[in-house]
């Protein structure tokens, strides 16, 4: 008996033993073949009706991986950020800010109740029969390109003309081969303006060899551009530009798709940044900004601006471009300029730019201040970016998206790009966007170098200070300063995609308690 009480204490002991190896074995394996995903939640709500457009069903896009069929809106981390900083949500938000400054930080500028307001007048009329064709050839990067298409339509309305859908740039510095409808939806451009004005595809084939007249126009015009002409509709010109922009030229559904699947993933670390950090190299040859640079470097930037036909400008002065605001913020100073805003170290950062001039070097202070650093390129996969990979317009449309979508939006730069997003978020109810105070900011950089100001307390109700008035709120375009010429006039006028405030934004205002509201 008790032998055989001893084999079945010993075979109890063995199949112990073998579960607890099991369950172990099972837990480890578990660790191993975990896949990381981001938290499952749906495409965030864009502003209803001028919103980023959704993908419908009969526009459902995927694409093979690896002989498998992925959804672009698959919410799969791509494997390389496997090992990703913990989502902003569960790390100290606060940076040992209250909860009443942390709130601040992120809350948007009041919209005073302006809505958007495109609807043409009553006495606006169909497109009459066109009296010929205008075929148009954009140039520059993805945000001038907007800006003229969307002006050109206005110029077909004007000349009753029939707009044949444009061509983008291939020629410009980022030799992008892309055609509209790889950046745009075509049809959906088309349809949308049908309204307003007869848009072909291409020309027809009877006149592809016929005589033509060329005619060089001037993007992110003015109205004493146009003044002669069209004074009398220039309201409805002004909302058909509007229209354009913001309704009709949105990206192709490909480009949507893969927009809103890198909204999710920052999301997913919880209110972000976009920063437009416009120090790249074709931005810093052009504008002759070589402050922080080495010799070499200087000197190669100075060599691409000479040997650049189409920029005009080949001499100049970097320190005097500088201390005048003209050059975009370095990586570094852009640190010192988030850190006195208040802006935690936790924050999460999407970086709206092409290749940073100089590198990860380069990046070093600033993604020390705030290691929660991503872009495109981290947030996709090789596999996912690889349609849009040597294309430098439909790489530009993710960052727009990402941009336009963002919780706080601020640029290093006031460029084509960092007009159109500010533009776009003031449409979609002022979004809260931080324009930096170059000129100011510059002084104050400077006497951090010199040591008499340090980064604290003192610095930081400065920059505040500095930006109160500076975060997107509701004001009418600005006009040119008086007593400005030539260019420093230019600059000193709003752009009109930059504010289409009083243009196509109108304020919502209540009769009374038995009347509906009435925008005016």
């Amino acid at each position: 008996m008790q032998r055989r009480r001893r084999r079945v204490v010993v075979l109890l002991r063995k199949m112990l033993t073998c579960a607890i190896c099991v369950i172990a074995l099972v837990a480890l394996l578990s660790v191993h073949v975990h896949v990381p995903v981001f938290p499952s939640f749906k495409v965030p709500d864009f502003a209803d009706p001028y919103k980023l457009p959704t993908i419908t069903q009969q526009h459902e896009i995927k694409y093979q991986i690896l002989s498998t069929e992925q959804s672009w809106t698959e919410e799969l981390a791509p494997p390389h950020l496997s090992q990703t900083p913990l989502p902003s949500r569960k790390l100290d938000v606060t940076g040992g800010n209250s909860n009443s400054n942390i709130v601040k930080l992120w809350k948007p500028p009041s919209n005073r109740d302006f809505v958007p307001c495109v609807e043409p007048s009553s006495n606006y009329t169909s497109p009459a029969e066109p009296r010929g064709y205008l075929l148009v050839h954009t140039n520059g990067g993805l945000n001038q390109m907007r800006a003229g298409i969307c002006d050109m339509v206005a110029v077909a309305r004007i000349i009753n003309a029939t707009l044949v859908v444009p061509e983008l740039d291939k020629r410009s510095f980022w030799q992008d081969s892309s055609n509209f409808s790889d950046v745009f939806d075509e049809d959906h451009f088309i349809n949308s303006l049908a309204n307003d004005v007869k848009v072909i595809k291409k020309v027809p084939k009877e006149l592809s060899t016929a005589a033509r007249a060329v005619k060089h126009f001037r993007s992110w015009s003015g109205m004493d551009y146009y003044e002669g002409e069209i004074a009398s509709m220039w309201e409805d010109y002004q909302k058909l530009r509007c229209r354009a922009c913001y309704e009709a030229l949105r990206f192709a559904p490909q480009i949507e798709a893969m927009g809103k699947l890198l909204v999710d993933r920052m999301r997913s670390y919880g209110p972000y940044i976009a920063l437009h950090l416009r120090y790249e190299k074709d931005m810093l040859a052009f504008s002759g900004c070589t402050h922080d640079l080495s010799p070499v470097e200087a000197d190669e930037l100075r060599t691409i601006r000479e040997n650049t036909v189409h920029w005009k400008v080949k001499e100049i002065d970097s320190k005097e471009q500088r201390s005048k605001g003209y050059c975009p913020l370095t990586p570094k100073e852009v640190g010192i300029f988030l850190t006195a805003l208040g802006y935690p170290s936790s924050t999460p950062i999407y970086i709206a730019a092409g290749e940073i001039y100089g590198g990860d070097a380069r990046m070093a202070d600033l993604q020390t201040r705030y290691p929660i650093m991503m872009s495109k390129e981290k947030l996709a996969s090789v596999e996912e970016l690889e349609p849009c990979v040597n294309h430098a317009s439909q790489m530009a449309a993710l960052d727009y998206i990402v941009s336009v979508e963002s919780d706080v939006f601020i640029p290093s730069y006031s460029g084509n790009m960092a007009r159109a997003v500010e533009g776009h978020r003031r449409f979609l109810g002022h979004r809260k966007t931080i324009s930096p105070d170059r000129k100011a900011l510059v002084r104050l950089f400077d006497k951090i170098e010199l040591g008499t100001i340090r980064e604290g307390k003192s610095l930081s109700n400065k920059v505040i200070e500095i930006h109160k008035k500076r975060q997107g709120s509701p004001r009418k375009r600005k006009g040119p300063i008086s007593g400005t010429k030539g260019m420093d006039r230019f600059r000193s006028e709003e752009a009109f995609y930059v504010n289409p405030l009083p243009d196509c934004l109108c304020r919502r205002q209540p009769l009374n308690v038995n009347t509906s509201l009435t925008i005016k």
